[in-house]
Order: structure tokens, then C-alpha cells, then sequence
């Protein structure tokens, strides 16, 4: 066995191709002890090493429940947090660049969030009066927060459920960090536009007047995903103008204009399942992130669907694609000579609480 882990390197020069080898050698060798997830998001040279897809919850979950020691996620950091949190503790969570972020997640720290709690206790008693509510893309600590004031987590998914059970705790919701989530999520359940503010964290009292705060229903953080901000109504409009019969769907983190204009919205999951239980011969224009959107155009083909990306500039998440055949080479042949790479562990007190937070949703959900 190795006395030092492998360095990273020299793995830069290697083809895509010499990694596939290598990391199929080392599923190999390390066998029941490994299981790699794939978000729908990752690029496919590194997608078709999972043994389980899916969205971050999903994969988790099924990572929880499998026998492997060591969960590689190939996702981004928040991904990796939940899966450990999720884990037994005889599991690893790994993320093989530590680089792979969410900008969106980024857009709302702890310190943001208990400033905004804070400067909202100037109006009113949140612990009396607001439901914190974090979308499942947010880092542990803001789970964990949402477990110490009553909130809860949601996901693209059950957004309306969790929604509805928060007011049925208290009068308002905080929602962070996409605001077009909560946004779309709100006026679904019929809540009009002006009752749901945003939060503006680099303003003072979230740049709101009092009375804003008090006729709110649900606060929305100024957040965002840079993918999904990238598709706008008018390419909807083009779309159908040449298309007249074709179906427009959207991911819920896109703009409240554009799922207005979309015939379905929904997440990743329904995306998918949406397209694929179509008619043959449908065309659909879909608002979500380009891998899996190309990976649906690859698969639909024999069935004679036509899958087209919404955005005519190419846009993918970029902190997702860090994530490259390269480093989980690395990563697995490291876990092969008995080295760990790249742990993520969550503190155990952010992990309890953020757990009462993820549990709580899970119940919700059912």
C-alpha cells in the first residue's frame, strides 16, 4: 500500500479515454466498498461511471441505503454535504474537486441569512411570524439553521408542499437562495406577486420598507442559477413561432416569465419523465442545464422526438463540469491504495440540526 496519496498532477495529461480505463479497473477493485453517483447535470464521460442518477436528494438517499463505505458524488459541494449527512457513519462521502460549488448556493451564507433574521426582528417576531424555508441547494449551515427556527428544506419537487406546510406554522415564509423557485412555487399556490418580495442581502433591511415586510407573504432571497437565468421569453416565442405544435417545459429555477410561457415546469426528474412518456414525433423546447438536455435529444432520436435546448448560447454548469474524468481517476485509484481524498464531513452539530431540517421535509413529502 502506498505511504502517501496519489498526487493529482500528473493526471492532467492523461486522456479521457485513459481514465475511462482506469476508473472502470478501479470499480473494479474496490467493487460493493464504492458507489459513484451522477447528478443529471455532469458531463457524460464522467455520467456514464454512475451506478445511480438522479437529483441531489434522490441520490443520497440511495447512497444511504446501499452497502458501499465510500459515496463519490459527482455533483457539486452542497450535493456531497447532504449525502454525508444522509450517510451511516461507516460511510465517506467524497467530492473529487472540491472546486465544484453552486453560485446559486453561494448567494446566501450564514452571515447573510442571520443578518436578514435579525433585521427582520425589527418588524416583527420571525419566531413567531416567518417559516425559513431552504431550497435543497444551500450549504449545511443554512439547512442546520432552518432546523434551529422551525423551517424546514425543499426541493424542486414537493417546493409547493413544503410551502404549504410552513404557512400552515406561521404567517410568512423566508425562502433562499433561488427566489425564482419560491417565486414560481407562490403563484401556483395563487399568491400574488406583490406579496412576495425579494430580499435584497446588500441592502439594509433587505432594501424593504415595514409595511413591505408586513403585507409579504413570502420573503424571497435575491438569488439565483447563472444556467437558468440564461433563458428568456423571447426565445419561447421564436420557438413557437416556428414550431407551432411543439411543448415547451422548464425547470422552476428559470424566470417567472418563462414558466409562464412554458406549457410544463417541473424538476429535473419530471423533466425527464415528462419527455419520455410523450407521443413519438413531439418537439420540445426544454428550459434546463445543457448535458441533460443533450443527453434527452441523444435518447428521444429513435423515438422520433426532438429535444432542443431553450438558450442559443451554449450554457452548462460550470462548477458541475470541474468535475472531469481526470479527477475521479485520481480520486478512485487513490481509494484503491487505502487513501482518502477530498472527505466532506460535515461538523456534527451543523449535521444534527441541518438533519432535523432534511427529516422534517421527508415527512412532509410522504
Amino acid at each position: 500500500m502506498a505511504a502517501n496519496p496519489i498526487e493529482l498532477n500528473p493526471y492532467a495529461s492523461l486522456s479521457d479515454e485513459e481514465c475511462r480505463e482506469r476508473i472502470l479497473a478501479a470499480k473494479q477493485a474496490l467493487g460493493e466498498r464504492l458507489v459513484i453517483l451522477g447528478h443529471h447535470y455532469q458531463r457524460d464521460e464522467v455520467f456514464e461511471h454512475a451506478d445511480f442518477s438522479g437529483d441531489s436528494l434522490k441520490l443520497s438517499r440511495e447512497a444511504a441505503q446501499s452497502n458501499a463505505e465510500f459515496i463519490v458524488f459527482c455533483g457539486v459541494h452542497f450535493m456531497a454535504e447532504v449525502a454525508d449527512i444522509l450517510s451511516r457513519p461507516d460511510q465517506v462521502a467524497i467530492l473529487p474537486d472540491l472546486s465544484a460549488g453552486c453560485s446559486m448556493a453561494d448567494m446566501a451564507d450564514l452571515d447573510k441569512v442571520q443578518r436578514a433574521w435579525d433585521e427582520l426582528s425589527q418588524v416583527l417576531d420571525p419566531e413567531q411570524n416567518i417559516t425559513p424555508v431552504t431550497y435543497i441547494n444551500s450549504d449545511a449551515n443554512l439547512k442546520a439553521f432552518c432546523g434551529d427556527h422551525g423551517g424546514v428544506v425543499c426541493t424542486s419537487t414537493n417546493a409547493r408542499r413544503i410551502l404549504e406546510w410552513s404557512f400552515e406554522q406561521r404567517d410568512k415564509v423566508l425562502f433562499f437562495p433561488d427566489q425564482h423557485l419560491g417565486r414560481n412555487t407562490g403563484a401556483k399556490m395563487g399568491i400574488p406577486l406583490e406579496q412576495m418580495v425579494v430580499w435584497d442581502y446588500d441592502q439594509p433591511m433587505g432594501g424593504l420598507s415595514e409595511q413591505q415586510i408586513r403585507d409579504a407573504r413570502i420573503i424571497l432571497w435575491k438569488g439565483f442559477c447563472s444556467v437558468h437565468q440564461m433563458f428568456k421569453p423571447a426565445q419561447i416565442e421564436k420557438f413557437r413561432a416556428e414550431h407551432p405544435e411543439g411543448k415547451v417545459i422548464s425547470h422552476p429555477e428559470s424566470s417567472f416569465e418563462v414558466c409562464q410561457a412554458s406549457d410544463f415546469v417541473g424538476s429535473t426528474e419530471y423533466i425527464i419523465q415528462t419527455i419520455r412518456e410523450s407521443e413519438p414525433g413531439t418537439h420540445w423546447l426544454v428550459g434546463t442545464e445543457l448535458n441533460l438536455v443533450n443527453r434527452l435529444h441523444n435518447e428521444m432520436k429513435p423515438e422520433g422526438k426532438t429535444v432542443q435546448f431553450m438558450s442559443p448560447t451554449v450554457c452548462m454548469c460550470s462548477t458541475m463540469f470541474r468535475i472531469d474524468p481526470q479527477h475521479l481517476a485520481w480520486t478512485l485509484e487513490n481509494l484503491v491504495e487505502g487513501h482518502v481524498v477530498n472527505r466532506i464531513e460535515v461538523p456534527e452539530a451543523t449535521a444534527d440540526s441541518a438533519r432535523v431540517a432534511l427529516d422534517r421535509m421527508l415527512e412532509i413529502s410522504r
